[in-house]
């Protein structure tokens, strides 16, 4: 479970960096953070799980609810979402080399129930961002502020 929630959290972090910094830091410090958990992590699932979608979608989210259709900006946000699960299901089997197998129980081959259910935990994974994100702003926003720009 842990390889799941820990890149999910680890994204959610970047929030700070894009709230505070704006998103012209926040993509140098997702390069950066994916470098080095690439080499300190132990579990190399959840690094390829932050590298391809939860490191860098608090960015992309930023820029996404710009859009004043939300539909569009939905749909780019389950485009990119599918995307990245797709990508990193192929990177986990052929560059992590996890067994095809881990992915099936007897016949059923779980990947395309797994993505479907991942696409309902994702629009509770953007809700819950975008309320944090809103908390973040009515409680710490005003500290963090004054302490970052503090000459």
């Amino acid at each position: 479970m842990a390889t799941y929630a820990l890149p999910a959290l680890s994204g959610v972090l970047m929030i700070l960096v894009v709230v505070e910094l704006g998103r012209q830091w926040a993509f140098p410090v997702f390069v950066a953070t994916a470098l080095l958990s690439s080499f300190l992590a132990a579990d190399k699932e959840a690094v390829l799980l932050f590298i391809v979608f939860f490191g860098y979608y608090p960015i992309l989210k930023s820029l996404l609810e710009q859009i004043r259709q939300k539909w569009l900006s939905w749909l780019l946000k389950f485009i990119v979402f599918n995307a990245a699960m797709i990508t990193g299901f192929f990177a986990a089997v052929y560059l992590l080399m996890v067994p095809i197998e881990e992915f099936t129980i007897g016949t059923v081959f779980l990947p395309w129930i797994l993505l479907i259910l991942g696409n309902v935990v994702f629009l509770l994974y953007d809700y819950a961002v975008s309320g944090l994100v809103v908390l973040y702003f009515q409680r710490f926003h005003g500290l963090f502020s004054k302490w970052l720009h503090k000459k």
